[in-house]
C-alpha cells in the first residue's frame, strides 16, 4: 500500500526535525515556503517538494500537518485567502501540531467534516533537539479511526503518543500540561532570586533541591546551566510562546468557569518577563527578569 503524501506547513524550529524525519521514513512530503529558507532549502535537499500556499499544499497532499504558532496562524491557514479549506477532499486529514485553543480544534473539525475530511489536534512536548531526532511527546484528540490513521505518521517524529479522547482533547491537555510545566519555571525563578537576595548559596541549594522531592525535569533543564555555564537557554521556548499558552489555558478555564490561583499568577509571571526586557527571551530568562525586577544579583 502506497504511503499517503504529507503536506507541512510550519517548517521551523520544530517542524524542520518532524518533517525531516518524514522524508527519512519514505514520506512524500510538500513543504511550504517560509520567511527563513534555510530550513527550507535543506528539506528539499533532501527530496521535498515546495509549494507556494497553503492551498497548494493541500492540493498535493493526503495528510496535512500544521506545526505553526497557535489559533491565529492556524486560522490563517486554514480559512484565508489561498487557504487550505476550500480544496480539502473527502478522506483527506489535516493533522494540527500547533498549541491552539480547543474551540478552534472543534471549529475547524466541524468544517472539515462537511466536506468529508477528518481533524487531528496533537500538539507537541519536549523540544527542537527532540524533534530532529524523532523522539517528541504528543497528546492526541480525534476519531479513534482517524488515530489508527495517522498514528504511523506520527510515529515518525513522536517517540511518546498519548491518544486523549475525542477532538479538543489533545490540546486541552497540552494547555494544562504548560501550566505545571511553565509553573514550575515560575516557582524556580523566584526561588534562585530569593536565594540570591537573602545570601543562600546557589550551588548548595541546587543540590539540596536535587536530592529531594522538589526536583523536577524542569529545574534540571534550567539550573545546571544557569550555575555551570552561565547559559539560561536549557529550556528552549520563547517566553512569548510560554505566554500565549497560558492566555489560552486562561481562556479555556474561564470558560467552565473554574476557580484557580496558579494560571494568572503564572502568566503574569511570564508578562513580567516579556515586559523587563526579554521579550526575544527563552523560559530560563525568568530567572533574570525576576533578579532585575528585584534589584539582585545571582552569585554563582
Amino acid at each position: 500500500m502506497a504511503k499517503q503524501k504529507i503536506g507541512f506547513v510550519g517548517v521551523g524550529m520544530m517542524g524542520h526535525g518532524m518533517a525531516k524525519n518524514l522524508l527519512n521514513k519514505g514520506f512524500e512530503v510538500t513543504v511550504m515556503a517560509h520567511k527563513n529558507r534555510k530550513p527550507i532549502e535543506d528539506l528539499l535537499e533532501q527530496g521535498a517538494r515546495e509549494a507556494k500556499t497553503p492551498r497548494q499544499v493541500a492540493e498535493q497532499s493526503d495528510i496535512v500537518i500544521l506545526c505553526v504558532t497557535g489559533a491565529p496562524q492556524v486560522d490563517q491557514v486554514v480559512y484565508d485567502k489561498d487557504g487550505m479549506l476550500e480544496v480539502f477532499r473527502p478522506g483527506m486529514i489535516l493533522l494540527d501540531c500547533s498549541t491552539s485553543e480547543p474551540t478552534l480544534c472543534e471549529r475547524v473539525a466541524k468544517d472539515l467534516a462537511s466536506l468529508g475530511a477528518s481533524y487531528v489536534d496533537a500538539p507537541l512536548a519536549r523540544t527542537p533537539v527532540e524533534a530532529e531526532a524523532g523522539k517528541l511527546n504528543t497528546m492526541v484528540g480525534a476519531d479513534e479511526k482517524i488515530f489508527a490513521e495517522v498514528r504511523p505518521v506520527l510515529e515518525t517524529f513522536c517517540e511518546n503518543i498519548f491518544y486523549m479522547g475525542a477532538i479538543g482533547s489533545g490540546a486541552r491537555t497540552k494547555l494544562i500540561y504548560n501550566l505545571i510545566t511553565m509553573g514550575h519555571a515560575a516557582l524556580i525563578s523566584e526561588a534562585l532570586c530569593a536565594c540570591a537576595a537573602t545570601g543562600v548559596d546557589l550551588n548548595r541549594f541546587a543540590k539540596v533541591v536535587g536530592g529531594g522531592n522538589a526536583n523536577s525535569g524542569i529545574f534540571q533543564m534550567i539550573v545546571p546551566k544557569i550555575l555551570e555555564q552561565n547559559d539560561y537557554s536549557g529550556l528552549k521556548f520563547s517566553l512569548v510562546n510560554a505566554a500565549k499558552d497560558l492566555r489560552y489555558y486562561n481562556r479555556m478555564t474561564s470558560e467552565i468557569p473554574l476557580s484557580g490561583n496558579m494560571g494568572p499568577a503564572v502568566l503574569n509571571a511570564l508578562v513580567q518577563a516579556v515586559n523587563t526586557g526579554f521579550s526575544n527571551g527563552l523560559v530560563g530568562d525568568m530567572v533574570k527578569a525576576q533578579c532585575k525586577a528585584n534589584g539582585v544579583e545571582l552569585k554563582k
